[in-house]
């Protein structure tokens, strides 16, 4: 067994966009691109997490793992938990949440934030790129990450806050990216945290670790992934994927 485990979350019940890791994009489904990207990244065994048979049976059936989690999963973490736990009987001693509905990630997003998290200098990574326009500020779809210092190529920084809605804030603002890597004790403990007052208010799963004083530390990368959450994204992102395609 490798040491990182990859495990993306899916599942077909979104509220948002109801069936989406199901949506062909280049005529393939978009939780396959994004498993395909983590299997590029060469950084880890790769696993899909899911309730739903119709996602198990298209990942299995092009090649992938998938395994059958609990349909009462409150969160993305604690469905990779289940994985973590009792598939992989906690061996991995580092563990990437990678979100199932960012298609064009790049793998070399995925194996630099690996790669930082080897030097065991926080308890859980993540990525963000920069905020291109003042719609994306005000957008509450765009999580924004808060950093005391200006994000650059290669440097990683420690987060201070995550929010949807923009606040009053002298800190830097970037674009957050649906990624996060934990070492093997900091996911046990998350998990064992109860949601908190910030978490349920801004229905930002990260916030619990930093109310629990778990140092997160946030990688820059230039171009952000286009996370899909309405139809208006899934067509973004094709047509972006296609043009990518024909270069």
């Amino acid at each position: 067994m490798n040491k990182t485990a990859i495990i993306i979350p899916s599942r077909l019940d979104a509220q948002r966009f109801p069936n989406k890791p199901l949506k062909l994009i280049n005529n393939k489904e978009m939780i396959l691109h994004v498993y395909d990207a983590a299997i590029k990244s060469k950084s880890g065994d790769v696993y899909v997490a899911s309730p739903d048979q119709k996602i198990i049976d298209i990942v299995k059936n092009n090649g992938g793992i998938a395994i059958k989690t609990s349909l009462s999963h409150q969160t993305g973490t604690d469905r990779i938990f289940e994985v973590f736990e009792k598939h992989l009987e906690r061996k991995p001693k580092l563990i990437v949440n990678l979100q199932g509905d960012m298609p064009n990630i790049k793998p070399e997003a995925i194996s630099d934030l690996v790669k930082y998290m080897d030097n065991g200098k926080c308890d859980i990574g993540t990525l963000a790129s920069n905020l291109e326009s003042q719609e994306k500020l005000n957008n509450a779809n765009i999580v924004k990450v808060a950093v005391k210092e200006k994000l650059e190529n290669n440097n990683f920084l420690k987060a201070d806050d995550f929010f949807r809605i923009n606040t009053n804030t002298s800190y830097n603002l970037y674009h957050h990216i649906g990624i996060y890597a934990f070492t093997n004790k900091a996911l046990i403990r998350y998990v064992s945290l109860k949601r908190s007052k910030l978490e349920l208010e801004r229905k930002l799963e990260q916030l619990r670790a930093l109310e629990s004083n778990m140092s997160i530390h946030v990688g820059y990368i230039k171009s952000p992934p286009l996370s899909v959450d309405t139809e208006e994204d899934l067509n973004e992102v094709q047509n972006l994927m296609e043009k990518n395609e024909k270069n």
